[in-house]
């Protein structure tokens, strides 16, 4: 079975004031369109995106992005 990178962004965005996808986007130097394909798993940001998500959020890398077994 394939593996795929899922991601908790839209959760911690809602936790951290509910920041808007345009307020992450230029937190971590990235375009609204690539947050909504990172949230809705239709692409993988790079590890640089990824680090600077997840720093953002003071989560580990492993609480807002897993690569696990697709369903």
């Amino acid at each position: 079975m394939a593996k795929v990178i899922t991601n908790n962004i839209r959760k911690l965005r809602f936790e951290h004031q509910e920041m808007t996808q345009q307020k992450l986007a230029d937190s971590v130097s990235v375009s609204r369109q690539t947050i909504v394909a990172i949230e809705k798993g239709k692409y993988s940001p790079s590890l640089e995106v990824a680090f600077k998500i997840a720093d953002l959020f003071e989560q580990p890398i492993s609480q807002v992005f897993t690569y696990q077994e697709d369903h």
